[in-house]
Protein backbone atom coordinates (compact mmCIF):
# COMPACT_ATOMS: atom_id res chain seq x y z
CA UNK A 1 0.00 0.00 0.00
CA UNK A 2 1.34 3.43 -0.96
CA UNK A 3 1.13 5.82 2.01
CA UNK A 4 3.07 8.69 0.41
CA UNK A 5 1.05 11.90 0.30
CA UNK A 6 1.88 13.67 -2.93
CA UNK A 7 2.06 17.38 -2.15
CA UNK A 8 3.93 18.63 -5.18
CA UNK A 9 3.18 19.17 -8.86
CA UNK A 10 5.18 20.31 -11.87
CA UNK A 11 4.01 23.43 -13.69
CA UNK A 12 5.32 23.97 -17.23
CA UNK A 13 5.02 27.06 -19.41
CA UNK A 14 5.87 26.29 -23.04
CA UNK A 15 6.64 29.54 -24.81
CA UNK A 16 7.65 30.30 -28.37
CA UNK A 17 11.24 30.96 -27.30
CA UNK A 18 11.60 29.46 -23.82
CA UNK A 19 10.06 26.65 -21.81
CA UNK A 20 9.99 27.13 -18.04
CA UNK A 21 9.17 24.49 -15.46
CA UNK A 22 8.76 24.68 -11.71
CA UNK A 23 8.16 22.40 -8.78
CA UNK A 24 5.23 23.83 -6.80
CA UNK A 25 3.68 22.75 -3.51
CA UNK A 26 0.08 22.81 -2.26
CA UNK A 27 0.30 26.45 -1.17
CA UNK A 28 1.59 27.67 -4.53
CA UNK A 29 5.17 28.05 -3.33
CA UNK A 30 7.72 27.60 -6.10
CA UNK A 31 10.31 25.22 -4.65
CA UNK A 32 12.63 24.88 -7.65
CA UNK A 33 12.79 26.02 -11.27
CA UNK A 34 14.45 25.15 -14.56
CA UNK A 35 14.26 26.33 -18.17
CA UNK A 36 15.18 25.29 -21.70
CA UNK A 37 15.10 26.89 -25.14
CA UNK A 38 12.00 25.76 -27.04
CA UNK A 39 13.54 26.52 -30.41
CA UNK A 40 16.39 24.09 -29.78
CA UNK A 41 13.92 21.25 -30.47
CA UNK A 42 12.48 21.40 -34.00
CA UNK A 43 10.79 18.01 -33.51
CA UNK A 44 8.25 17.54 -30.74
CA UNK A 45 9.63 14.10 -29.89
CA UNK A 46 13.06 15.56 -29.09
CA UNK A 47 11.34 18.30 -27.06
CA UNK A 48 9.37 15.76 -24.99
CA UNK A 49 12.51 13.71 -24.40
CA UNK A 50 14.48 16.72 -23.15
CA UNK A 51 11.55 18.02 -21.08
CA UNK A 52 11.06 14.62 -19.46
CA UNK A 53 14.70 14.51 -18.41
CA UNK A 54 14.39 17.92 -16.77
CA UNK A 55 11.17 16.95 -14.98
CA UNK A 56 12.78 13.84 -13.55
CA UNK A 57 15.90 15.73 -12.53
CA UNK A 58 13.89 18.51 -10.89
CA UNK A 59 11.84 15.97 -8.95
CA UNK A 60 14.75 13.80 -7.84
CA UNK A 61 16.67 16.81 -6.55
CA UNK A 62 13.70 18.00 -4.50
CA UNK A 63 12.13 15.22 -2.50
CA UNK A 64 11.99 12.41 -5.02
CA UNK A 65 9.94 11.44 -8.04
CA UNK A 66 7.38 9.66 -5.86
CA UNK A 67 6.28 12.98 -4.31
CA UNK A 68 5.02 14.39 -7.65
CA UNK A 69 1.28 14.10 -8.10
CA UNK A 70 0.83 15.40 -11.64
CA UNK A 71 2.01 17.81 -14.34
CA UNK A 72 0.31 20.88 -15.81
CA UNK A 73 1.28 22.45 -19.15
CA UNK A 74 0.56 25.92 -20.48
CA UNK A 75 1.09 26.20 -24.25
CA UNK A 76 -0.11 28.42 -27.15
CA UNK A 77 -3.08 26.89 -28.98
CA UNK A 78 -3.36 24.21 -26.33
CA UNK A 79 -6.72 22.47 -26.04
CA UNK A 80 -7.68 21.30 -22.54
CA UNK A 81 -10.41 19.07 -23.96
CA UNK A 82 -8.07 17.06 -26.21
CA UNK A 83 -4.71 17.59 -24.50
CA UNK A 84 -3.25 18.65 -27.83
CA UNK A 85 -1.56 21.66 -29.35
CA UNK A 86 -3.81 22.36 -32.31
CA UNK A 87 -2.44 24.26 -35.31
CA UNK A 88 -0.31 26.73 -33.36
CA UNK A 89 0.64 29.59 -35.68
CA UNK A 90 3.77 30.61 -33.80
CA UNK A 91 5.16 27.29 -32.52
CA UNK A 92 7.79 25.15 -34.28
CA UNK A 93 5.52 22.05 -34.34
CA UNK A 94 2.69 22.21 -36.83
CA UNK A 95 -0.65 20.45 -37.04
CA UNK A 96 -2.21 18.62 -34.10
CA UNK A 97 0.37 17.58 -31.49
CA UNK A 98 -0.81 15.25 -28.65
CA UNK A 99 1.65 16.75 -26.18
CA UNK A 100 -0.18 15.73 -22.98
CA UNK A 101 -0.35 12.07 -24.03
CA UNK A 102 3.27 12.08 -25.19
CA UNK A 103 4.53 13.52 -21.91
CA UNK A 104 2.31 11.23 -19.84
CA UNK A 105 3.73 8.20 -21.63
CA UNK A 106 7.26 9.52 -21.15
CA UNK A 107 7.20 10.46 -17.46
CA UNK A 108 4.46 8.12 -16.24
CA UNK A 109 2.44 10.84 -14.50
CA UNK A 110 -0.94 12.44 -15.05
CA UNK A 111 -0.68 15.44 -17.39
CA UNK A 112 -3.16 18.28 -17.92
CA UNK A 113 -2.63 20.67 -20.82
CA UNK A 114 -4.29 24.02 -21.39
CA UNK A 115 -4.18 27.03 -23.67
CA UNK A 116 -1.64 29.53 -22.36
CA UNK A 117 -4.26 32.27 -22.01
CA UNK A 118 -6.59 29.94 -20.10
CA UNK A 119 -3.78 28.88 -17.78
CA UNK A 120 -2.77 32.51 -17.25
CA UNK A 121 -6.38 33.24 -16.24
CA UNK A 122 -6.32 30.30 -13.84
CA UNK A 123 -3.15 31.69 -12.28
CA UNK A 124 -4.82 35.08 -11.82
CA UNK A 125 -7.95 33.44 -10.39
CA UNK A 126 -6.08 31.34 -7.84
CA UNK A 127 -3.14 33.60 -6.97
CA UNK A 128 -3.61 37.06 -8.50
CA UNK A 129 -5.80 40.03 -9.32
CA UNK A 130 -8.89 37.95 -10.18
CA UNK A 131 -8.96 36.23 -6.79
CA UNK A 132 -12.53 36.50 -5.49
CA UNK A 133 -14.00 37.49 -8.87
CA UNK A 134 -16.61 35.44 -10.69
CA UNK A 135 -16.76 37.17 -14.09
CA UNK A 136 -13.59 38.56 -15.62
CA UNK A 137 -11.39 38.59 -18.71
CA UNK A 138 -7.65 37.99 -18.74
CA UNK A 139 -5.69 39.30 -21.72
CA UNK A 140 -2.22 37.92 -22.32
CA UNK A 141 0.03 40.33 -24.22
CA UNK A 142 3.07 38.23 -24.92
CA UNK A 143 5.95 38.12 -27.34
CA UNK A 144 4.26 35.28 -29.18
CA UNK A 145 0.90 36.98 -29.71
CA UNK A 146 -2.31 37.88 -27.89
CA UNK A 147 -4.55 35.46 -26.04
CA UNK A 148 -7.46 35.67 -23.67
CA UNK A 149 -9.73 33.70 -21.41
CA UNK A 150 -12.89 34.75 -19.64
CA UNK A 151 -14.45 33.35 -16.51
CA UNK A 152 -18.22 33.14 -16.21
CA UNK A 153 -19.77 32.47 -12.80
CA UNK A 154 -16.41 31.35 -11.44
CA UNK A 155 -15.56 28.93 -14.24
CA UNK A 156 -13.49 29.37 -17.40
CA UNK A 157 -15.55 29.35 -20.57
CA UNK A 158 -13.74 27.15 -23.11
CA UNK A 159 -16.39 26.80 -25.80
CA UNK A 160 -17.69 23.60 -27.41
CA UNK A 161 -14.27 22.62 -28.74
CA UNK A 162 -11.94 24.34 -26.30
CA UNK A 163 -11.06 27.34 -28.50
CA UNK A 164 -13.00 30.16 -26.82
CA UNK A 165 -11.23 33.46 -26.24
CA UNK A 166 -9.06 33.74 -29.36
CA UNK A 167 -9.23 37.51 -29.42
CA UNK A 168 -5.81 37.73 -31.07
CA UNK A 169 -7.34 36.30 -34.22
CA UNK A 170 -10.40 38.52 -34.37
CA UNK A 171 -10.41 40.93 -37.30
CA UNK A 172 -9.80 44.61 -36.47
CA UNK A 173 -8.92 45.82 -39.98
CA UNK A 174 -10.69 44.74 -43.16
CA UNK A 175 -8.09 43.37 -45.60
CA UNK A 176 -5.42 44.44 -43.13
CA UNK A 177 -2.00 43.03 -42.32
CA UNK A 178 -1.31 39.38 -43.11
CA UNK A 179 -1.30 37.31 -39.91
CA UNK A 180 0.73 34.19 -39.13
CA UNK A 181 -2.59 32.30 -39.03
CA UNK A 182 -3.03 33.01 -42.75
CA UNK A 183 -5.86 35.54 -42.48
CA UNK A 184 -5.69 39.32 -42.66
CA UNK A 185 -6.42 42.07 -40.15
CA UNK A 186 -6.03 40.06 -36.92
CA UNK A 187 -5.54 41.97 -33.67
CA UNK A 188 -2.19 40.24 -33.12
CA UNK A 189 -0.75 42.04 -36.13
CA UNK A 190 -1.50 45.41 -34.51
CA UNK A 191 -1.14 44.95 -30.76
CA UNK A 192 1.33 42.10 -30.18
CA UNK A 193 5.08 42.72 -30.16
CA UNK A 194 5.39 42.05 -33.88
CA UNK A 195 2.35 44.23 -34.56
CA UNK A 196 3.95 47.10 -32.66
CA UNK A 197 7.14 46.70 -34.68
CA UNK A 198 5.14 46.73 -37.91
CA UNK A 199 3.41 49.94 -36.83
CA UNK A 200 6.76 51.54 -36.02
CA UNK A 201 8.20 50.53 -39.40
CA UNK A 202 5.14 51.88 -41.21
CA UNK A 203 5.37 55.24 -39.42
CA UNK A 204 9.09 55.53 -40.15
CA UNK A 205 8.53 54.78 -43.82
CA UNK A 206 5.71 57.31 -44.09
CA UNK A 207 7.70 60.19 -42.58
CA UNK A 208 11.16 61.68 -42.88
CA UNK A 209 10.89 63.37 -39.48
CA UNK A 210 13.87 62.83 -37.17
CA UNK A 211 13.31 60.06 -34.64
CA UNK A 212 15.34 58.12 -32.11
CA UNK A 213 13.74 55.01 -33.57
CA UNK A 214 15.93 55.36 -36.66
CA UNK A 215 19.05 54.91 -34.56
CA UNK A 216 18.04 51.79 -32.67
CA UNK A 217 20.36 48.81 -33.11
CA UNK A 218 17.39 46.54 -32.37
CA UNK A 219 13.76 47.56 -32.59
CA UNK A 220 11.79 46.13 -29.64
CA UNK A 221 8.67 47.30 -27.81
CA UNK A 222 10.81 48.10 -24.77
CA UNK A 223 13.21 50.18 -26.90
CA UNK A 224 10.26 52.03 -28.44
CA UNK A 225 9.00 52.73 -24.94
CA UNK A 226 12.40 54.09 -23.93
CA UNK A 227 12.35 56.40 -26.96
CA UNK A 228 8.89 57.59 -25.91
CA UNK A 229 10.32 58.29 -22.44
CA UNK A 230 12.70 60.70 -24.14
CA UNK A 231 9.87 62.54 -25.86
CA UNK A 232 10.22 61.00 -29.32
CA UNK A 233 7.05 61.90 -31.21
CA UNK A 234 7.04 58.89 -33.54
CA UNK A 235 7.55 56.51 -30.62
CA UNK A 236 4.63 58.09 -28.77
CA UNK A 237 2.51 57.73 -31.92
CA UNK A 238 3.34 54.02 -32.12
CA UNK A 239 1.84 53.57 -28.66
CA UNK A 240 -1.14 55.80 -29.42
CA UNK A 241 -2.08 53.71 -32.45
CA UNK A 242 -1.47 50.43 -30.62
CA UNK A 243 -3.51 51.51 -27.60
CA UNK A 244 -6.31 52.74 -29.84
CA UNK A 245 -6.80 49.45 -31.68
CA UNK A 246 -6.40 47.36 -28.53
CA UNK A 247 -8.88 49.54 -26.63
CA UNK A 248 -11.49 49.13 -29.37
CA UNK A 249 -11.03 45.35 -29.40
CA UNK A 250 -11.38 45.16 -25.62
CA UNK A 251 -14.45 47.40 -25.71
CA UNK A 252 -16.13 44.97 -28.09
CA UNK A 253 -15.11 42.05 -25.89
CA UNK A 254 -16.43 43.70 -22.72
CA UNK A 255 -19.67 44.72 -24.42
CA UNK A 256 -20.39 41.07 -25.16
CA UNK A 257 -19.15 39.53 -21.89
CA UNK A 258 -19.93 42.26 -19.29
CA UNK A 259 -16.98 41.40 -17.00
CA UNK A 260 -16.13 42.82 -13.59
CA UNK A 261 -12.62 43.50 -14.84
CA UNK A 262 -10.19 43.04 -17.69
CA UNK A 263 -6.77 42.00 -16.40
CA UNK A 264 -3.72 42.63 -18.57
CA UNK A 265 -0.85 40.19 -18.26
CA UNK A 266 2.27 39.18 -20.16
CA UNK A 267 5.67 40.53 -21.10
CA UNK A 268 4.20 43.52 -22.92
CA UNK A 269 2.91 45.14 -19.74
CA UNK A 270 6.49 46.26 -19.04
CA UNK A 271 5.66 49.14 -21.40
CA UNK A 272 2.20 49.77 -19.95
CA UNK A 273 3.15 53.38 -19.08
CA UNK A 274 2.70 54.23 -22.77
CA UNK A 275 0.15 51.60 -23.76
CA UNK A 276 -2.48 51.99 -21.04
CA UNK A 277 -3.57 55.66 -21.43
CA UNK A 278 -4.52 55.48 -25.14
CA UNK A 279 -6.00 52.02 -24.59
CA UNK A 280 -8.20 53.27 -21.75
CA UNK A 281 -9.34 56.27 -23.78
CA UNK A 282 -10.26 54.09 -26.75
CA UNK A 283 -11.96 51.56 -24.49
CA UNK A 284 -14.12 54.20 -22.80
CA UNK A 285 -15.05 55.76 -26.14
CA UNK A 286 -16.19 52.46 -27.65
CA UNK A 287 -17.59 50.29 -24.84
CA UNK A 288 -21.38 49.86 -24.47
CA UNK A 289 -22.63 52.89 -22.52
CA UNK A 290 -24.12 50.85 -19.67
CA UNK A 291 -20.67 49.40 -18.98
CA UNK A 292 -18.86 52.72 -19.10
CA UNK A 293 -16.78 53.12 -15.91
CA UNK A 294 -18.18 49.82 -14.59
CA UNK A 295 -15.46 47.61 -16.03
CA UNK A 296 -12.09 47.84 -14.32
CA UNK A 297 -8.93 47.70 -16.40
CA UNK A 298 -6.21 46.13 -14.24
CA UNK A 299 -2.54 45.39 -14.79
CA UNK A 300 -1.54 42.08 -13.20
CA UNK A 301 0.72 42.20 -10.16
CA UNK A 302 2.04 38.64 -10.48
CA UNK A 303 5.62 38.36 -11.68
CA UNK A 304 5.66 37.54 -15.39
CA UNK A 305 8.22 34.80 -14.83
CA UNK A 306 6.04 33.03 -12.26
CA UNK A 307 2.43 33.53 -13.37
CA UNK A 308 2.19 30.86 -16.04
CA UNK A 309 4.08 28.14 -14.17
CA UNK A 310 1.84 28.86 -11.18
CA UNK A 311 -1.22 28.66 -13.40
CA UNK A 312 0.07 25.43 -14.90
CA UNK A 313 0.61 24.04 -11.40
CA UNK A 314 -2.98 24.92 -10.49
CA UNK A 315 -4.08 23.13 -13.67
CA UNK A 316 -2.08 20.06 -12.61
CA UNK A 317 -4.21 19.67 -9.47
CA UNK A 318 -7.38 19.43 -11.61
CA UNK A 319 -6.40 16.22 -13.38
CA UNK A 320 -7.13 12.80 -11.91
CA UNK A 321 -4.03 11.38 -10.25
CA UNK A 322 -2.19 8.74 -12.21
CA UNK A 323 1.22 7.11 -11.95
CA UNK A 324 2.74 4.42 -14.10
CA UNK A 325 5.18 3.48 -11.37
CA UNK A 326 3.43 3.87 -7.99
Amino acid sequence: MNNIIKQQVIGIDVGVKKTSLALVDLRGTILAQDAMNTKDYPSVSSFVEALSERIIQLAEQNGGYETIRSVGISVPSGNYVTGCIENAANMPWKGVVPLAAMLRDSVGLAVALGNDAHVTALGEYVYGSAHGMENFIVISLGHGGIGSCFYSNGRPYLGSGGFAGEIGHTCVEDEGRLCTCGRRGCLEEYASDRGILRTASKLLEASDAPSLLRNLSEMTPLAIGQCADQGDALAVEVWRQTGDVLGRALANYASVINPEAIILTGEMIEVCKWLIPPMEQSFNENVFQNLHERTKLIVSTIDNHERDVLGASALAWTVKEYSLFL
